[in-house]
């Protein structure tokens, strides 16, 4: 085994954590998405462990942490953050999310300057969801035909190709059948607050340097990019072609190159 698996409590709440101790470089810090498990951060993690510390958790209410936690609030999940910083032994990570782990970073680097040593945000954004999307979310959780009668059907009901094997990885085996590791009405719960509003004071807050990789099929308008470089100029971004929402399922090996870019900017 390459990674060790470490575990933080933080109020009650089990995390589980994948720590692939590496090289000396600033610790990367690695956040899932929505219904996502810390397995899709495997192959950067390997990419990255020789020259970095890396550790992935799997958020609350994922994968191998506590499945039904009583808070799913985004002060919950940035205080998760905090205490794997704190627990782990991790000076001044690097924050990287994709989706809903990238907008768990950009709070906890917001709300918390002193801590993060800088900040990758994949497919994220501070503009609020709607209500219609999250309803849209849902129905997909509902159009989930579980339990999936094998690996390969889920492989092929999740998108196929590198995408659907990383969702299919997040599964588990039992009762004869492959289950999701999460709860579709925790997820759902855990969007709330970004349905109610958008969260630009916050990106306005941010002061370590910050670097957004969005796909160029990807969920995140253009007039969000727009804005977002308005309230901060000195932002990196970049499109990878031939992407969607999951880059760093779709493209890990350009994914790679643009935090290895990124990671070398900052002072060792």
């Amino acid at each position: 085994m390459t990674w060790h698996e470490r575990i933080v409590v933080r109020d009650g709440v089990r995390l589980s954590c994948r720590d692939w101790a590496g090289g000396s470089g600033p610790p990367v810090l690695l956040l899932h998405g929505l219904a996502g498990h810390v397995g899709e951060w495997d192959p950067t993690a390997r990419n990255l462990r020789a020259s970095h510390r890396v550790v992935a958790v799997d958020q609350r209410g994922h994968g191998g942490s506590d499945r039904r936690p009583r808070d799913v609030s985004r002060a919950a999940y940035v205080a998760d953050v905090v205490a794997v910083i704190d627990q782990l032994d991790l000076h001044r990570p690097v924050l990287a999310g994709q989706s809903l782990g990238g907008h768990t970073a950009m709070l906890t680097a917001a709300a918390h300057p002193d801590l993060t040593g800088g900040l990758v945000l994949v497919e994220a954004g501070p503009a609020g969801s709607n209500q219609g999307v999250v309803d849209d979310i849902a129905g997909w959780f509902d159009s989930w035909p579980v339990p999936f009668p094998s690996r390969e059907a889920a492989v092929r009901f999740l998108g196929g190709g590198p995408v659907g094997e990383g969702w299919a990885d997040g599964l588990e085996e039992r009762d004869g059948g492959w289950w999701p590791r999460f709860e579709p009405d925790v997820m759902i719960g855990s969007l709330a607050e970004n349905a109610r509003r958008s969260f630009w004071d916050e990106w306005a807050q941010i002061t370590c340097p910050t670097l957004v990789v969005l796909g160029q099929n990807g969920i995140i308008p253009a007039g969000e990019t727009d804005e977002m470089f308005r309230h901060r100029p000195d932002t990196t971004a970049l499109s990878i072609p031939g992407t969607g929402h999951d880059v760093h399922l779709e493209r890990p090996d350009a994914l790679h190159h643009a935090l290895t870019q990124f990671l070398d900017t900052l002072d060792h």
